[in-house]
């Protein structure tokens, strides 16, 4: 049986691959089954780990009977399946979407933008890099030592790059064009890890195919 569940997936594996041919029906069916598959998992965690403790039993138990609003509001998301009533869905959805909003505002402030300034807040030099420079100078005390001013330096010249209050000419418009070379450095080295990640994934395939499969290795 472990075997026959590896061909499985090893057959699924390579009707996704076949997609680098062309569009072909082997592809179709392995795509529509993987996000089945995903869908049903989905419901029934949710079920189980959401919807039953967090909600159905609370209620059963009566320890807390204003989970009858959200209850209410999740009735109400199937009202969209008939046309005569699909206008209540609105309201849980308009409650959904404002209560997340707020959460994702909060996430984001709390968790990127402040810890991104507070990281920005360096001294222009560093005294650990400063000691190690003097102590034991050499090529990675040096880089060491430029880290806190480069940062400095990239960081104004990006921030001058997004102030469009003034015409980028001059010295401020080249301070404005080591902002985009940085930004351009920065969005490439995002991209060459997501590539890098999405290879990973492949290899991590290939090595299913040829080891737990064919053990060809």
């Amino acid at each position: 049986m472990e075997f026959f569940w590896t061909t499985v997936a090893a057959a699924a594996t390579l009707a996704i691959f076949s997609f680098l041919y062309k569009d072909n029906p082997f592809y179709k069916f392995a795509e529509h089954l993987f996000v089945g598959i995903a869908a049903g998992y989905i419901v029934v965690m949710e079920f189980y780990n959401v919807f039953r403790p967090n909600l159905w039993d609370p209620l059963m138990a009566g320890t807390d009977y204003l989970l009858i609003i959200p209850f209410a509001l999740g009735i109400l998301m199937f009202a969209r399946f008939f046309n005569k009533i699909s206008w209540l869905s609105r309201w849980s959805m308009a409650v959904i979407i404002g209560t997340y909003s707020g959460l994702a505002v909060i996430g984001f402030a709390e968790g990127d933008l402040l810890n991104q300034v507070r990281a920005s807040l360096v001294p222009l030099i560093s005294g650990s890099a400063w000691k190690e420079l003097t102590t034991n100078p050499g090529l990675f005390s040096f880089l060491d030592f430029l880290s806190n001013p480069l940062l400095v330096i990239g960081l104004v010249c990006i921030l001058i790059y997004f102030f469009f209050s003034k015409e980028h000419r001059g010295a401020y418009g080249s301070l404005a064009k080591v902002g985009t070379g940085l930004l351009m450095i920065g969005f490439g080295a995002g991209y060459g890890y997501t590539v890098m990640t999405r290879m990973a994934l492949l290899f991590d395939r290939l090595f299913f195919l040829c080891f737990d499969w064919l053990h060809l290795i």
